[in-house]
């Protein structure tokens, strides 16, 4: 993958197909540490200890559509490749927690792509999840939840292209374009 927002995306919809009803993304950027996590947490199926050892596999997927899943180990090996780590833990039953920490300033590190776009993408594809993203680095500390944007619309739709194109550009506004 070419950026690190087709991760997210990718990993997000593992979340909903999973079943997840409430699903947390946290991006957290820190140049005194020079790190960036990537931390995703879902309330859905979860998984046995042996298939969270499986899903790292590049060649395991419970998908039927096709033979190879990729986005789990792809995140993974992007993660290591900047001195960084990866950590799945699951619980059947109760969901799943993902993390991704990589060297922030890192050359073999993907520039983060369009990050708005992914959380937006995500939260208007399933409006009936609740989805909670929360942005950190130095000077920023931002989050944005579902449920109050759904409060605040009083009965629209999130899917309502005017509303997508709104809370894109709130996202932005709040965490400034990233790399």
């Amino acid at each position: 993958m070419k950026d690190l927002s087709l991760h997210i995306i990718d990993i997000l919809q593992n979340s909903t197909r999973a079943k997840a009803t409430k699903i947390e993304l946290d991006v957290e950027k820190s140049t005194a540490d020079d790190k960036l996590v990537l931390r995703f947490k879902d309330n859905g199926c979860g998984m046995d200890e042996a298939m969270v050892k499986k899903v790292t596999e590049p060649f395991f997927t419970t998908r039927t559509t096709r033979k190879v899943g990729l986005g789990l180990p792809l995140l993974k090996q992007n993660a290591e490749l900047t001195g960084g780590s990866f950590n799945i833990t699951s619980e059947v039953g109760k969901g799943t927690e993902v993390t991704a920490t990589f060297g922030l300033t890192h050359i073999d590190r993907k520039p983060m792509g369009d990050l708005a776009g992914a959380v937006v993408l995500t939260l208007s594809s399933y409006p009936d999840v609740r989805f909670i993203f929360h942005y950190k680095d130095d000077q920023t500390d931002f989050v944005l939840d579902t449920d109050e944007v759904n409060e605040a619309l009083d009965g629209m739709s999130v899917q309502n292209p005017e509303i997508v194109q709104y809370l894109k550009e709130m996202i932005e506004e709040n965490i400034g374009k990233q790399s």
